[in-house]
C-alpha cells in the first residue's frame, strides 16, 4: 500500500494557521497594536480604510528591531518572548507564539519598516503571500511601522465572507476600546479614511474611559479597589440606575489582557442583586492582577479565554470588593439611624426658654353683624389688626333650598362612574326579527388584554403586542416610500453620545431622517435633534437613540434592509403602548381595526402571538 500521509508545502501551513488567527481585519489590528505594546511604545497610530480591508497601519515609538529580527518576525514560531517551556507559564507579554506576523504575511501584502534607537538607518522589507519580494536600508524614525495591504488577496472565498465596511469598522473600533482601555499610559491615535475617530493622550484610567464613551460617562462610574494576596482588583463599575438592557460597556482585563470570563460576569452580576432590574447588566471596567502562574492563556487562539488556578476564590473576592464598594460611596440605599446634627439645639439657644405666642383677639366680633359699608371698619379692629372688609348679608337664605325637593331621585345614582372599559351591550339573547347590528364591541381587561367578539367567539389582544405590530408595519412603510412627516422642535435638543455611538447614528441616519428624525450636528460626541416623529416626545429621543445603539451593538449588521429592520423593531418597542396604560372605547377599536389591517397581525415584530381566539366550543366545554 502506498504511502498516503504528506507534510503539506509551507505556503499552505501558513494559511491554514492564518485560519486561526486572523479571522478579519479587526483580528490584524489586535495583534499589530498588541506588537506595538510589546516593543514599550508610547505612542501608536492605527490607520485603517475600507474597514481594513484594503489598508491597516500601525506605526509606534518602540524599540524597533535589528535587520536580522525584522527578516526572523516573519517566520512562524520565531518570537523574543519565550526561550524556553517554562517561560509559557510566566507570561508577561500580549503575543508569544510568534505566529502572528507569519499568518499576515501569508494572506495579504505587508510592508515593514523598523529601526532601533542605535543603529543610523532602518529596514525595510516588503512580502506577498508569504515570499519576501525585497529588503532594503532606507531612513525611518525610530520603532515600527507595519502596513498590510489587500487582506485575503489570495484567499477569495475568505475574503467574500467579510461584512460591510461599517461592520468590519465596528469590530476593529471595539478592538482598539479594548487594547486602549488595558493601557492608558499610552498615547493613541485612530484614523479612519482619512479622519481621526480618537485622539487619546496619556491619562488615567478614569479619563481614558470618560475619552472614549464620553463626558456623560463620568458621573456613572464608582471606584472599586481590593488588594489581597490573590488578586488586586482596580477599576470602575457603574451606578445601578444606569444598568442597561444590552451587555455593552463591561470589560474584563486580567494582567493588561481583555478576557471574556461569564464565570466573573456573574460574579459582578450578584453583586447588584437587588440593586438593578430583572434582564438588565451593569457596566464595568474592572482590572485584576494575579500571579501569571496562576492563569493559563493559552487555551484560546485569540487569547481572549483564560484558565484561573482558583476561581471560587476571585468569584468571592471580586463580588464582595463590588459590594463594599457600592455602600463605600453611599450607592446602596441603607437606614440610618444616627441623628441628624442639623436637628440640634444651637449653643446660642441652651439656656433660653420657650415662648409662647401672642394671638390678639376681638372678643366683640359679630361675623352676622351687617357692615354699613365697605370701608367701615369693624368694631375692635384697630385692637386685633383687622383689616376693613365688608361682608354679604346673610338674609334669605332660606332661599337657597327651594325647588331642591323637584329633582328627580335619580341623580342618586351610580351613572357618573367611569370604569377602565365602559361596554354598552344589548340583551343577551336576541329577538328572532331583531335585525342583527355590526357594532364591534370592546373591553379592556386588566390594563393589559383587550377583548373583542367575532362571530364563532371572542379574540383576546394583547395590547403592547398589537401596537408593536402596527407602528412596526407603518415605520417599514414610511422608510420605504420616505413620506413621513417630521414635528420641528422649537429649540434644538443637545445630546452627548461617546465617538463610536455617534459613528453608528451617522450610519443609519439617513433612515432616521426617513422616518422623521432631523439632525442639525451629528459630529464627535455631540449630538442636536432639531425635529422628531408625531409619535416621539421629546423627552424620549435620547432613551429612544440610545436603545437603537445598544440593539445594532448587540445585532452586527451589514445590508440596509437589516438596518431598516432593526430601526422599526426599536421604534415599535419603545413607542408601542405599555401594559398598565388605560385605553378609551375609541382607542381600543382604532388599535383592533389597525391589527386586523396588518400583512402579519398574528405576530409581533419579535414573532410573538398577539392575540388568541377563545371559539364558543372552548367556552361550552369549561361547563361540562
Amino acid at each position: 500500500m502506498a504511502d498516503i500521509i504528506k507534510l503539506l508545502p509551507d505556503h499552505v501551513a501558513n494559511q491554514i494557521a492564518a485560519g486561526e488567527v486572523v479571522q478579519r481585519p479587526a483580528s490584524v489590528v489586535k495583534e499589530l497594536l498588541e506588537n506595538a505594546i510589546d516593543a514599550g511604545a508610547s505612542t501608536i497610530k492605527l490607520i485603517v480604510k475600507d474597514g481594513g480591508k484594503n489598508l491597516i497601519q500601525v506605526v509606534d515609538n518602540g524599540k524597533g528591531m535589528s535587520p536580522t529580527d525584522a527578516r526572523l518576525s516573519f517566520e512562524r514560531h520565531a518570537t523574543s518572548k519565550i526561550q524556553k517551556a517554562e517561560d509559557l507559564f510566566n507570561l508577561n507579554t500580549k503575543g508569544f507564539r510568534g505566529e502572528a506576523l507569519a499568518s499576515i504575511g501569508a494572506i495579504a501584502h505587508v510592508e515593514l519598516q523598523t529601526k532601533t534607537e542605535g543603529d543610523e538607518v532602518g529596514t525595510q522589507i516588503k512580502m506577498e503571500g508569504s515570499k519576501v519580494i525585497s529588503q532594503e536600508v532606507m531612513v525611518t524614525p525610530k520603532g515600527t511601522s507595519m502596513l498590510v495591504k489587500n487582506l485575503f488577496f489570495n484567499i477569495p472565498a475568505r475574503r467574500n465572507f467579510l461584512k460591510s465596511n461599517q461592520v468590519e469598522l465596528r469590530h476593529i473600533t471595539d478592538e482598539f476600546h479594548r487594547v486602549a482601555l488595558a493601557h492608558p499610559g499610552i498615547a493613541f491615535h485612530y484614523y479612519n479614511n482619512g479622519s481621526e475617530l480618537f485622539n487619546l493622550p496619556a491619562v488615567n484610567y478614569r479619563k481614558r474611559i470618560v475619552q472614549i464613551f464620553g463626558g456623560k460617562t463620568n458621573p456613572k462610574l464608582v471606584p472599586v479597589e481590593e488588594e489581597t494576596q490573590v488578586v488586586k482588583i482596580t477599576g470602575f463599575v457603574n451606578k445601578p440606575e444606569f444598568a442597561k438592557k444590552s451587555r455593552g460597556e463591561q470589560f474584563f482585563f486580567v494582567n493588561d489582557r481583555f478576557i471574556k470570563s461569564p464565570y466573573l460576569h456573574h460574579a459582578v452580576v450578584a453583586a447588584f442583586e437587588g440593586l438593578i432590574h430583572p434582564n438588565t447588566y451593569p457596566g464595568y471596567f474592572l482590572c485584576l492582577e494575579v500571579d501569571p502562574a496562576t492563569i493559563d492563556i493559552n487555551i484560546h487562539p485569540t487569547k481572549t479565554e483564560v484558565k484561573f488556578d482558583d476561581e471560587h476564590t476571585l468569584y468571592a473576592l471580586l463580588r464582595s470588593t463590588i459590594k463594599h464598594s457600592l455602600g463605600q460611596f453611599s450607592v446602596v440605599p441603607a437606614i440610618d439611624f444616627d441623628q441628624d446634627p442639623n436637628l440640634n439645639t444651637p449653643y446660642s439657644f441652651k439656656d433660653k426658654q420657650a415662648e409662647l405666642p401672642k394671638v390678639a383677639v376681638d372678643a366683640t366680633f359679630n361675623p352676622f353683624a351687617e357692615s354699613p359699608s365697605t370701608s367701615q371698619s369693624v368694631s375692635g379692629g384697630n385692637s386685633g389688626g383687622y383689616s376693613s372688609f365688608s361682608k354679604p348679608s346673610a338674609k334669605g337664605w332660606e332661599n337657597l333650598y327651594e325647588g331642591l325637593g323637584d329633582k328627580k331621585e335619580s341623580s342618586n345614582t351610580v351613572s357618573s362612574i367611569e370604569f377602565e372599559s365602559e361596554v354598552i351591550t344589548g340583551s343577551i339573547f336576541k329577538e328572532e326579527n331583531e335585525e342583527e347590528e355590526s357594532v364591534t364591541t370592546t373591553f379592556q381587561l386588566r390594563r393589559k388584554y383587550i377583548v373583542t367578539t367575532i362571530k364563532s367567539g371572542m379574540v383576546v389582544i394583547d395590547q403592547g403586542r398589537a401596537h408593536q405590530r402596527v407602528l412596526y408595519e407603518k415605520f417599514l412603510k414610511n422608510i420605504t416610500i420616505k413620506e413621513a412627516v417630521s414635528q420641528q422642535l422649537l429649540f434644538p435638543l443637545s445630546l452627548s453620545f461617546s465617538n463610536a455611538d455617534v459613528a453608528i447614528l451617522n450610519e443609519i441616519q439617513g433612515q432616521l431622517t426617513t422616518i422623521g428624525f432631523a439632525f442639525s450636528v451629528l459630529e464627535k460626541d455631540k449630538v442636536e435633534v432639531t425635529g422628531v416623529p408625531l409619535q416621539v416626545a421629546e423627552s424620549e429621543v435620547g432613551m429612544i437613540l440610545e436603545q437603537l445603539i445598544s440593539d445594532y451593538q448587540m445585532e452586527i449588521v451589514g445590508d440596509s434592509f437589516s438596518q431598516t429592520d432593526i430601526l422599526s423593531k426599536t421604534l415599535s418597542k419603545t413607542l408601542s403602548v405599555k401594559t398598565g396604560t388605560i385605553l378609551d372605547n375609541a382607542s381600543q377599536l382604532a388599535l383592533v381595526n389597525d391589527l386586523f389591517a396588518c400583512k402579519e397581525p398574528g405576530l409581533s415584530p419579535f414573532n410573538k402571538p398577539t392575540y388568541i381566539t377563545i371559539t364558543e366550543n372552548d367556552i361550552d366545554k369549561k361547563f361540562i
